[in-house]
């Protein structure tokens, strides 16, 4: 038999124009009770909404979580009101028999024996820090479009600076790029375009001359070019604001992202954002391996008569889990702290290069979550272990052939053995 949990609570069924809402009462005798209403999504409509949950005594909402469309709905009731926002999949009604009061009405029934799973909404303050720091990588992948255009457009035009230099958006590609714009294939000079090659290109200074000469850009390429590098310098100008906000917000919890960019492979700028998704109350998450299936990278359960079948990891995480992947690659180049790298080392050899990042991804998220939940720096206690040369080191299979051999390289005096009897 189902345990009653919530004697009185409501149902929502939230779309943009429209909310229905269906609270049941249940009596000791399990007998519910259900009223229903509809309203719209105006300031006014919802707050007469929270008004009628007060009036009915009703200070339990569960809902699904539909687009943006709950959020305004949360943000209005949360300070009075326990919401439970749920995934839709633990919500989903039957096929053929849906209509939104029937909706509203089956998730209130789930809810009232807690049924339903609550999803971890984050506090206010780092709801909006989140905002930004997604702000800031929608940015950050236009800016990575911009680039490709500028790229593209050279390409066309027969540029060949890419192929030259490592960085085609360096100092010195920029500048020769501006001066080749301002000029034409016949009005430029060898002694200009050096003058504007800097002092780590120099060496590839008549490479670079050869890689424009016989360039050709036309009016629709230059025009293109033109406004896709004003667009970049703009896009850059709104990044670095955006992050200057994040600093100003993180700043109360300062010595936690200290303790985090003390870990290989994050910076303050990485911290912030892991902050701004995951909060720093650690006590939500069951534990380590909670907080690692929450961001997206823990193995699927997918077992069925002793079968395994695709253990992938899940698609959650769609912000953090790219984040803890490029964490991950730049914390096994780090040569002060080759922890990772060592890890990372060793899983290669059996999973592969993908799987062995993601296994490094996971191991970091262990190490955030112990770091946040003790507040102390990155300080594992196999650090040592590991950089023993003799760790892990291949047993030797000892049998007739070498088995003197060893034993002379480990200093003992194979002369002094005597045989024994089979008796």
């Amino acid at each position: 038999m189902m345990r009653l949990t919530y004697p009185i609570c409501c149902g929502l069924d939230v779309h943009k124009n429209v909310i229905v809402a269906t609270i049941v009462t249940t009596d000791k005798n399990g007998i519910s009770k259900y009223i229903q209403k509809s309203f719209s999504t105006f300031n006014s409509d919802i707050q007469k909404f929270h008004d009628w949950l007060i009036e009915n005594n009703c200070y339990h909402v569960c809902m699904e979580s539909t687009g943006k469309y709950w959020i305004p709905i949360f943000n209005y009731l949360e300070n009075d009101i326990d919401v439970c926002l749920t995934h839709p999949k633990y919500v989903k009604a039957i096929k053929g028999k849906k209509t939104d009061k029937k909706d509203s009405k089956w998730i209130a029934d789930l809810y009232k024996f807690d049924l339903v799973r609550c999803s971890f909404i984050p506090p206010k303050d780092f709801r909006q820090l989140s905002e930004l720091a997604r702000y800031r990588f929608k940015l950050v992948c236009m800016k990575s479009s911009e680039r490709n255009r500028i790229q593209n457009c050279m390409t066309v035009s027969n540029i060949g600076i890419a192929s030259v230099l490592y960085d085609p958006f360096g100092k010195t590609a920029t500048e020769i790029m501006s001066y080749l714009l301002t000029n034409t294939k016949d009005t430029i000079e060898d002694k200009a375009v050096r003058k504007l090659i800097k002092k780590g290109a120099i060496a590839k200074s008549d490479k670079i001359i050869e890689a424009i000469k016989g360039y050709c850009i036309e009016t629709d390429q230059a025009k293109k070019l033109e406004l896709a590098r004003g667009h970049l310098n703009y896009l850059e100008d709104m990044i670095t604001q955006t992050e200057v906000e994040l600093y100003v917000r993180i700043k109360p919890y300062y010595q936690i992202v200290e303790y985090l960019s003390s870990l290989p492979g994050i910076t303050e700028l990485s911290a912030t954002i892991i902050l701004a998704e995951i909060g720093v109350n650690m006590n939500i998450f069951d534990d380590a391996k909670h907080l690692c299936s929450w961001c997206g990278l823990s193995p699927a359960n997918n077992e069925s008569a002793n079968k395994k079948k695709s253990v992938r990891i899940a698609k959650a995480g769609a912000y953090l889990k790219p984040l803890m992947v490029q964490c991950a690659l730049a914390a096994i180049k780090s040569k002060r702290q080759p922890y990772f790298a060592i890890k990372y080392g060793h899983i290669k050899k059996r999973r592969g290069h993908k799987k062995a990042i993601i296994a490094i991804a996971r191991m970091m998220m262990v190490c955030i979550y112990n770091m946040i939940s003790k507040l102390q720096p990155f300080n594992p206690t196999d650090y040592e272990e590991l950089l023993d040369p003799h760790f892990n080191q291949t047993k030797v299979v000892l049998n007739d052939s070498n088995v003197f051999a060893y034993l002379v390289a480990q200093g003992y005096d194979t002369s002094l053995l005597v045989k024994c009897n089979d008796n």
